[in-house]
């Protein structure tokens, strides 16, 4: 075995990088040569089609089957000048990742053996993939297969190895959704809603409000020999034991070092893929582990940015494998090294320009600024468990709360000046109407907002929702998570807060009060009852536990902790009422997201065991054996006199010995509570039993298999080692 491990280190070290060429020294030459875009509609599209489609994105109005027809018509022309042979609805099922079915454009006429290329509007529009296999926790049953892709004209078709992919949602035969985009729309929908009627109040010009959504994707790379001979990282993404390089992290010297060779020409490459597809990626870093990496776009409008997401993924996997690499979008590939996050950087825009998370240039911009950025964290403080039910996973449980990413409590960093700034107002806005000169005072204040807050204080990266000037970055996603679950989750929210928001105000005005003063007196109201979800402090610190358990604030712990949350009866509703999600389509995600963090738990200790017994314990019965042979040579030789000789190797084979024995008890412990497991039918009882049962024993195992890793010869280990994965260049 151990010369699969030699051979690895072998092939890493030939290595050569490379070459990529861009397809022009210019990116703006190509940014999007492969979609389906508005320059591309112009000129495929008749002036009526074009308005029509511009309409159904802009004003979110119903397409015409005769407009289909001519889209989809234009659609083809456009695919086939560029030699696509093939169209597939490209969708997002529950399984965390896209899926895709191809058809050919291809078809025969007649009996004659003439073909055409044929592509219409209900090929366009709607399409019948078999959807019996994809998680729907309960809401179809097995033999019923019928499921429905339907055309999302808001986000562009693209083409991606010769084939037209057109984003779609997928529903089932019912209308209920089967996939993540879906509600998604739905919650985008709703934030446009309320967010408009606030906007209101400032200008009457604002008839849509888009959310916008600016993803940072944190990856580690190893060499695809490395990763083949690794059971573990080829079945569960990430490493289930390796002991702790002599060199990690701790020098802080890969952070934004220079990038290495061979890695910089596989980045040159996805970023040319991404770009072509119109994905607006700018940035590109060394991350702090070692062989870590990030990249970032420019933000996007929320639903086409979580479709680039996901493309772009997709996209580095393949192109990888192109440079002999393995991608890990693992959280937590590498025990005691920083895990992946994949920050979400979140705001609100209006149709006429306006960043409404931005503070403006006077009092009237500033109150709009102060009302949107007090809403969200009031929104924030009512709905937190459910911001930290969205970004629940088996892989984020490794991540949440480390000494590298925000804890599992729920808070917001808002930074010292604004933290001021609504003091101020909880101090001066009082319950009855204000004087003249308490109003000029506080216009004046909120007037002196700077439009650049970025620098006037520190960033807190110990926290999991933190405004950084523009927009709030929701730092607790992990790195393999779909971002439309929680863009759904705090777009819906919001959305929700806005609306009673906005019939509080009216109620005021109503009674008597002037516009700026209902305002004023309402945020005031909404700034006290948030105050506890405000923290400004260090999140890893256990002082913030105790602080946060005064306050109230939730600590879900673990991803089942955090999915029960969607059992709540308000949590049920308040999905309901925005129409987000029915209490059906809710309950079956909560069913799939149980059954999903259930399999990775028995998959990873299945491989774990099977590590154990199969590489790690046969590897130490062979040198313990070796280790006896030699002192049993040296008893034969020396006598009598052999008590004092080879008292180190006795002592080795002693320690060999207790460590073999106790990951034989630990893997026996570990299977039997796996059997018990798997006989409770209850999903959250026997998820509860994977995570008491059999969770509980990997640490455990993982702490002898690493000592082993470190007694037994270099020689004979079998398994690639941490320093070789991650230094080895």
């Amino acid at each position: 075995m151990a010369s699969i491990r030699f051979s690895a280190l072998n092939d890493v070290l030939h290595r050569k990088p490379i070459h990529v060429t861009p397809p022009s020294d210019k990116i703006s030459e190509f940014f999007g040569e492969n979609v389906f875009n508005q320059r591309v509609m112009r000129k495929y599209l008749t002036e009526e089609a074009y308005e029509s489609v511009q309409a159904v994105i802009i004003e979110g109005k119903r397409i015409e089957r005769k407009i289909a027809d001519q889209v989809a018509s234009s659609m083809r022309d456009w695919a086939l000048s560029k030699g696509v042979t093939h169209y597939t609805h490209w969708f997002q099922p529950l399984t965390g990742s896209t899926a895709e079915k191809h058809d050919a454009f291809f078809e025969p006429l007649g009996s004659h053996g003439d073909s055409m290329e044929r592509f219409d509007g209900s090929q366009l529009v709607q399409q019948e993939p078999d959807a019996s296999s994809f998680p729907n926790g309960g809401i179809r049953n097995t033999f019923e297969a019928r499921g429905y892709t339907i055309w999302d004209p808001t986000s562009p078709a693209f083409i991606i190895d010769r084939t037209l992919c057109i984003p779609t949602i997928f529903i089932a035969y019912t209308g209920e959704a089967l996939d993540n985009k879906t509600p998604l729309l739905r919650a985008l929908n709703a934030v446009d809603e309320a967010a408009t009627d606030v906007c209101q109040y400032f200008d009457k010009n604002v008839t849509k409000v888009n959310s916008s959504l600016g993803w940072e994707q944190e990856y580690f790379l190893i060499d695809k020999s490395f990763f083949n001979a690794r059971p573990d990282l080829v079945l569960t993404g990430r490493t289930l034991f390796g002991h702790a390089p002599a060199k990690g992290q701790q020098l802080d010297d890969h952070y934004f070092g220079t990038i290495p060779e061979r890695i910089n020409a596989f980045m040159r490459d996805f970023e040319n893929e991404s770009l072509r597809l119109g994905i607006p990626l700018k940035t590109r870093h060394n991350e702090v582990a070692p062989n870590q990496f990030e990249c970032a776009p420019i933000y996007e409008e929320s639903n086409l940015a979580n479709d680039h997401n996901l493309l772009l993924m997709d996209i580095m996997d393949k192109v990888a494998r192109r440079h002999d690499l393995r991608i890990l979008f693992h959280e937590k590939p590498f025990a005691g090294l920083n895990g992946s996050g994949k920050h979400n950087n979140w705001s609100l825009s209006t149709n006429t320009g306006i960043n409404l998370l931005a503070p403006g240039k006077n009092p009237k911009s500033n109150l709009q600024f102060l009302t949107f950025f007090i809403n969200t964290i009031k929104a924030i403080h009512t709905h937190a468990d459910i911001l930290r039910a969205s970004i629940a996973s088996a892989g984020n449980d490794h991540r949440l709360g480390a000494n590298e990413a925000p804890p599992a409590i729920i808070s917001v960093f808002i930074g010292t000046q604004l933290t001021n700034l609504l003091n101020e107002l909880e101090e001066n806005v009082g319950s009855g109407k204000m004087t003249p000169e308490l109003k000029t005072a506080l216009k004046m204040e909120i007037g002196k907002i700077p439009e650049i807050l970025l620098d006037n204080t520190d960033r807190n990266r110990t926290s999991p929702f933190a405004f950084t000037g523009n927009k709030f970055e929701f730092r607790a996603v992990g790195s393999t998570a779909n971002c439309g679950v929680p863009m759904t989750a705090l777009n819906m929210m919001v959305a929700d807060q806005l609306r009673d928001f906005k019939i509080n105000v009216d109620k005021k005005i109503d009674s008597g009060l002037t516009k700026d003063e209902a305002i004023l007196q309402e945020l005031r109201k909404l700034i006290i009852e948030s105050k506890d979800i405000r923290f400004e402090g260090n999140g890893y610190g256990e002082e913030w536990h105790k602080e946060a358990k005064r306050r109230g604030l939730s600590n879900l712990r673990t991803s089942l902790d955090a999915l029960e949350v969607y059992e709540r009866k308000e949590v049920i509703d308040l999905f309901d009422r925005n129409k987000v999600l029915t209490p059906r389509e809710l309950e079956s995600r909560y069913e799939i997201e149980i059954e999903k963090l259930i399999m990775k738990l028995q998959i990873e200790g299945r491989v774990l065991g099977d590590m154990i017994n199969n590489h790690v314990i046969p590897t130490a019965y062979n040198y313990q054996n070796k280790l006896i042979r030699n002192v049993t040579g040296m008893i034969q030789i020396f006598g009598k006199e052999a008590d004092n000789i080879g008292k180190g190797q006795k002592e080795l084979i002693k320690k060999i010995t207790l460590h073999v024995d106790k990951l034989n008890e630990l893997v026996e412990k570990m299977t039997e509570g796996r059997r018990k497991a798997n006989k409770i039918e209850n999903s959250k009882k026997k998820a509860r039993a994977y995570i008491d049962d059999v969770k509980s024993c990997f640490d455990d195992i993982r702490y002898h298999a690493d000592k082993l890793e470190m007694l037994i010869d270099d020689e004979i280990w079998p398994l690639p080692k941490f320093r070789e994965m991650l230094f080895t260049r």
